[in-house]
Order: C-alpha cells, then sequence, then structure tokens
C-alpha cells in the first residue's frame, strides 16, 4: 500500500501523536506504542500492515535494547545482587517456565480436542510469559522514589535476571523448534555455535575494543564517535546471526564489551535515542499484530488468559520473595509491580510463532492478553499499597509499628526541620543544621542508608515523606520548616499537598533539577524553589571569574545580585530585636509584614491606588488568612489581611504609614 518511506513517516507520525497522548495522561511511553500500533495495524484501521521494513525496525529495535542491557552487565554489580538476581530471579524464570509446561501438558491431555500444544510450544511460552516489563516499572519505581525501597531492590534483582535469561532462551528455543534429528544433537550444536561466537567476540573482542576506541577517540569526531558505536552494535548483531543465532544476542556482548571500558557512560548517553525510537517502532510492530475483532469475539478467552498468568506470576514471585527473607508486604509489592507481561516475552512469542511452535489464534489470544496487562501495570503499581494494606493484616501492623518510631523520635522535638530525603543534600543540611544548633528530622527509604545513619546518631528515620501519615508522625505540626531534598517533581507535588493540608503556613523548600517546574511548584505551596542547575552555573562563573583576575568581592557582589534576583527569600529579610545595628541601615533592604486592622486606611482600596512603590516600597506577598493572595492588578484590601513590604528601612515606614494612617 505505502512505500517504505511513506510507511516509516507513517510510523513516525502515529508514534509521535501517540507518546504525546499518552505523555498528557501521565502514562508510560510504551504504552502509546502500543496502542498506536493497534489503531493504524491491518485489524484496526488497516493504515499499515506487517511487511519486511516494519520487521526490520522491529528488529533494530530489540537489538539496541539488548545493547543497553549489555552496556548495564558488570560483574561487580552482579557479585553485589547475586543473591537477589541468581537466586530470586532464577528461580521466577525456571519455577514460571516449568509451572507453565506443567499446565500446558495438563491441558492438552485432558482437553485434546480443545488444546494441542506440544512441550515445546509450552516452553517457548513459559519462556514469554516469565519476562515482566523492564521499561514500565523501572519507570514507576524512578517516580515513585522507591528503587532504593526493600521491594525495588528485589524487582530490580529479579528484572536483571529475566533480561539475562533472554540469551539463552534466544538460542534454546529455534533448536528446540528444529523437530529433524536427535534434539540433543541439535541442542549441542547450538551451544557449540554459541560458545565459540562468544569466545571469539569476549576474547579477541576484548582485546580490540579498548584499543580500537583509543584510536577512535582520538580524532575528536562526535561523528566517528557515532559511526564507530552504530558499526559495532550492528557488526556484533550480524556475526551472530551469520551463526545461526540471534541478532540480540551479538548486541548484547557487544554491550557487555563496551561496559568493561571507560567510554561506558559515553556510549549510553549516545545510543539512547536510537534505542527509544527504534524501540518504539518496535513496540508498534507488536501493537500490529493484535487484532482486535478476535479479542472481542473471544473475549471471555482472553480475559482468562489475561486473569490467569497475571495471578500466577504474582502468587509465584510474591511466594518466593517471602521464601527469601522478605516480609509480607514487600514479598506481595514485589509480585505486583511484576505481574504483567514484558518486551522480551513478545520478542519470544514472535520467534515461537516465525517458527510455527503454535496455532497463529493461540498466539493471538496470548498476546492480546500480554498487551493488556501491560496496559494495566502502571495502574497495578500505583495502587500497590492500597492493595498490599487489604492482603495483608500484618503489613498495617508493619507500617504503625514504623510510624510510631518516627513518633517517638520526634514527640519531645519542637521548631525542628523536616528532611525529605537523606542522601548527600540531605545529610549536608543536616550536619549545617546540627553545628547552628537547629534540631532537625530526616526520612527517607533507603533502609541501608537509615539504618548506617542512625547507628551515626544522625536523626533520620524510615519513612515516605510523600505520605501524610510519615508527615503527622515526623511532628509537621510542631516544625518550622519542611526541605525537599531530592529532585522529583511528582513526589515534591505530593509532599507540598499534604503539608499545606496539614501546615498551611509552615515553610517548604524544594529542589529541582531546572527552572522547567519552577512554577507549578510554587502554585503548589512551595515558598522557595532552588534549581541545582542555577546554583551549580553560579558557582562556575565565580570560580571562572576568580582565575580570570576578577577581584574576589566583585565576584561574590555578582554572585549575590544574581541570587537576590533568582530567589524572593534572599531579597531582604526580616529584622528583630536580636539583629546588629547598622549605621547605614536606612540603606539595607528589609522585609516587613503590616497586618490591616480595623480603621486601616488601604482596607477596601488596590494596591495600584495606594502608590507604595513611589514611596520606596514593593508589595511581596499579600496573605488573606491561610491563603496566599495573586498580586493581580484590581485586588482590593481587607480587613485582616497581612501585606509584606520589601525596601529601605525609611521606605518600608512610608509604606505602612499610608497603608495603616486614615
Amino acid at each position: 500500500m505505502f512505500s517504505p518511506l511513506e510507511l516509516t513517516l507513517l510510523l513516525l507520525l502515529a508514534a509521535v501523536l501517540g507518546v504525546v497522548a499518552f505523555r498528557m495522561l501521565h502514562l508510560p511511553p510504551m504504552l502509546g506504542y502500543l496502542a498506536v500500533g493497534i489503531v493504524i495495524g491491518p485489524f484496526g484501521l488497516g493504515l499499515a500492515e506487517q511487511n519486511a521494513t516494519t520487521h526490520i525496525l522491529g528488529e533494530f529495535g530489540v537489538v539496541f535494547l539488548m545493547f543497553s542491557i549489555g552496556l548495564e552487565f558488570s560483574l561487580p554489580k552482579l557479585s553485589a545482587m547475586r543473591k537477589t538476581v541468581f537466586g530470586l530471579g532464577m528461580a521466577q524464570v525456571l519455577l514460571t517456565i516449568g509451572v507453565t509446561m506443567v499446565f500446558g501438558w495438563s491441558t492438552a491431555w485432558l482437553l485434546p480436542q480443545l488444546v494441542d500444544i506440544s512441550w515445546r510450544a509450552a516452553f517457548a511460552l513459559g519462556g514469554a510469559l516469565a519476562m515482566s516489563s523492564t521499561a514500565i516499572v523501572s519507570k514507576m519505581l524512578t517516580e515513585r522514589l522507591e528503587l532504593e525501597s526493600e521491594h525495588g531492590r528485589r524487582i530490580i534483582g529479579i528484572l536483571l535476571f529475566q533480561d539475562l535469561a533472554v540469551v539463552p532462551l534466544l538460542i534454546l528455543v529455534p533448536a528446540l523448534a528444529n523437530k529433524s534429528g536427535d534434539l540433543m544433537a541439535t541442542l549441542a550444536l547450538a551451544s557449540m555455535k554459541a560458545v565459540i561466537v562468544l569466545v571469539l567476540l569476549l576474547v579477541i573482542g576484548q582485546q580490540l575494543m579498548r584499543t580500537w576506541f583509543h584510536i577512535v577517540v582520538k580524532r575528536r569526531s562526535q561523528e566517528l564517535f557515532m559511526l564507530n558505536l552504530l558499526l559495532i552494535t550492528l557488526g556484533a548483531a550480524w556475526i551472530t546471526e551469520l551463526a545461526g543465532l540471534s541478532m540480540a544476542l551479538g548486541a548484547f556482548v557487544a554491550g557487555m564489551l563496551i561496559s568493561e571500558t571507560e567510554y561506558k557512560h559515553q556510549v549510553e548517553e549516545d545510543i539512547k535515542p536510537f534505542r527509544d525510537v527504534l524501540l518504539g517502532l518496535f513496540f508498534i510492530t507488536i501493537g500490529m499484530l493484535l487484532n482486535l475483532k478476535l479479542m472481542v469475539h473471544n473475549g471471555w478467552l482472553v480475559l482468562l488468559l489475561l486473569a490467569g498468568p497475571v495471578l500466577l506470576k504474582f502468587g509465584i514471585i510474591a511466594g518466593l520473595a517471602r521464601l527469601f527473607g522478605a516480609s509480607t508486604g514487600v514479598a506481595l509489592r514485589t509480585g505486583l509491580a511484576l505481574a504483567q507481561a514484558g518486551e522480551f516475552g513478545f520478542v519470544l512469542l514472535n520467534q515461537a510463532g516465525g517458527l510455527q511452535l503454535m496455532d497463529p489464534m493461540v498466539i493471538q489470544l496470548i498476546l492480546a492478553s500480554m498487551v493488556l496487562s501491560m496496559l494495566l501495570a502502571p495502574f497495578i503499581i500505583e495502587k500497590s499499597d492500597a492493595i498490599v494494606l487489604k492482603l495483608s493484616a500484618n503489613e498495617w501492623m508493619m507500617q504503625s509499628l514504623a510510624l510510631t518510631q518516627i513518633a517517638t523520635r520526634t514527640m519531645t522535638t519542637q521548631k525542628h526541620v523536616i528532611i525529605a530525603g537523606f542522601g548527600r543534600s540531605g545529610q549536608n543540611l543536616g550536619r549545617l543544621l546540627e553545628e547552628e544548633g537547629i534540631a532537625y528530622h530526616a526520612l527517607d527509604l533507603d533502609p541501608d542508608r537509615v539504618r548506617e545513619a542512625q547507628a551515626a546518631g544522625a536523626n533520620v528515620s524510615f519513612g515516605d515523606a510523600a505520605r501524610r501519615e510519615s508527615l503527622v508522625a515526623a511532628g509537621i505540626h510542631r516544625a518550622s520548616a519542611l526541605v525537599v531534598t531530592y529532585a522529583s517533581t511528582p513526589s515534591a507535588l505530593k509532599v507540598l499537598h499534604f503539608a499545606h493540608e496539614l501546615a498551611p503556613t509552615l515553610p517548604v523548600i524544594v529542589r529541582s533539577h531546572d527552572d522547567t517546574d519552577l512554577d507549578k511548584l510554587r502554585s503548589a505551596g512551595a515558598a522557595e524553589v532552588v534549581p541545582e542547575a542555577i546554583e551549580g552555573s553560579l558557582m562556575l562563573a565565580s570560580h571562572a571569574m576568580v582565575m580570570l583576575g576578577v577581584p574576589l568581592r566583585r565576584v561574590v557582589h555578582r554572585v549575590q545580585a544574581a541570587r537576590d534576583e533568582r530567589y524572593a527569600s534572599l531579597r531582604g529579610y526580616f529584622h528583630g530585636v536580636g539583629d546588629a545595628p547598622d549605621d547605614a541601615e536606612h540603606l539595607h533592604v528589609r522585609l516587613h509584614s503590616v497586618v490591616l486592622n480595623e480603621g486601616a486606611r488601604a482596607i477596601g482600596r488596590t494596591l495600584e491606588s495606594l502608590k507604595l512603590a513611589e514611596l520606596g516600597a514593593e508589595v511581596t506577598i499579600l496573605r488573606r488568612g491561610k491563603a496566599r493572595i495573586d498580586l493581580r492588578p484590581g485586588v482590593a484590601l481587607q480587613e485582616g489581611d497581612i501585606v509584606v513590604l520589601r525596601g529601605a528601612t525609611d521606605g518600608v515606614a512610608r509604606a505602612e504609614a499610608r497603608l495603616l494612617k486614615s
């Protein structure tokens, strides 16, 4: 219907529209790609169909995904997580495959007239169902700040083994599908080929890779670096394909070789655009395989195939996690996060279909159930806390105990600072507050960090600052400030919501990466937003100016002026009795709050009509009760309003007189 160029343009246009729509719904882009494939595919609007072009694009997506996973493959990382990866992860994959094979054999034996599935097909299906979505789960854990939590570490460990398990599965499934000759001979031949290719790539490649990269990097050409990267990735994929193995295996080995060089992080950044775009096109091609009419006509069967594997994986993973020492709550959260299908499940299912191991209709029904499970995954993970609390009575007790421990530590504390997140920034802040004699209490979700910090005498507890109960236990009603030390806008917005609800007048300072979400955070009630990119640029500029010979006093003045312009809270300060006298105080900028009591002249008038700027003062904040009023034109002042003035002492005094005197 379309030429290769027209088809590629159609896929790209559909991908852009799909990702925009799903981003607006705060859903993973991967689900947008799947939905787009369903809509434009041969079983949807019929705008595109599976052909050689879409197959190649999809296969390249898998190649670059496996390359990225190879980059993450490192012996130190595996060694640190060996119990989770090779214990819990291996047990989950093997048990899922085993249960699927037993179920497939039992069903074929009991209902031979309805189901005809061989043990080879059951093995391939078990491998597909054992996979979970690395892209969806890792993104959700990152947004929820749960990567370093107990269940987060177990989830990542299992996902890592699943990714590694794909490599032997991609070799085993074609070997099992070869029905001619002796099975053991076929497996032995496939294994021998794999060993020879891997030895050649790993031994010779390891020696050549670093030397070759040094030669390329010395040319100081970004273009040459990218060309070399693509050459190595696709070249390794070609070698394994030539040996009768999977292209993805070669890409994985190439990534693993580069991970041992000092260029790993640069390669990771450079390859990301290719990987994400091609992987998106791969998911579009998967969506195109989904037969909506068949799914509707067999809706009950699709729902059964959806519920069965999801519940099976949830039960297997939760049970194994419990067996490996996790608490009930951690085990349930691990199972809920990994119950859905994954990207490599589609790869293995496609491979089984191409090798004609299963009936095409069965593959369609399983594919539909896998797509639906991935669509449901973000919602299941989002509601995992509520689900766990309903399933486990002990979880209530565990959470209550954790909250009680926080409350016990903060019960006698007054006017303290609550620190959300006790990473490097949180620890530095805590140290400075301690030196000034200011009490603080930190909340963090990394159990190891909390345990070590508590042993060292730090005031920190295990808790999620984005939960109302944790903030109450930390004494938010008695606190003098709340500081969010990690740069995550979604979590910061949750913290601001509960903080404003529980203690509307409490100042909340939020850290962010840059100015992108400044207005959003300010609107949510942040007293100040500190973008680390701006602070970094100010320090960089100050050191550069000093090195260039600019006097230190002038550098400090420049930086302070930039900060004064950027941060409202630094533009002046509220004076008190303890402030040191200053001969030139009338020239210094200060802040002053004026309460409009009954009879004040400004009541009923607008700020524009009072012309306070003429007197040398400006209004920075207008509060009415617990609410902060926008300083838009035409706002009339009311009795009880608090007007915060900024300016020199004389100007502020004149402005106060105009506001109050009749």
